[in-house]
């Protein structure tokens, strides 16, 4: 039996990402930076829906996740939440 304790299945998404072949640079940029490259990468990314999924699942506060920004992703789960 082989254990992969490197990778989850539920996370196998992260690896066809495109931010994975882009760098974090634009998904995490410096306060008040252009989220705008990212959002475009995302827009572009099938993975989008898992990763926009993973960010709300696990409450990811800084970052660009799923084609949202933190403050989008905030909004998001106050609309669902209440």
């Amino acid at each position: 039996m082989h254990i992969d304790t490197m990778t989850s299945p539920g996370l196998a998404w992260q690896e066809q990402a495109l931010c994975a072949q882009t760098g974090a640079d634009f998904f995490f940029p410096e306060p008040g930076s252009s989220v705008r490259e990212a959002k475009r990468i995302c827009g572009m990314c099938e993975m989008r829906p898992a990763c926009l999924e993973y960010a709300l699942d696990n409450d990811e506060r800084f970052g660009v996740w799923g084609g949202l920004s933190e403050k989008e992703r905030l909004h998001l789960r106050r609309g669902t939440d209440g």
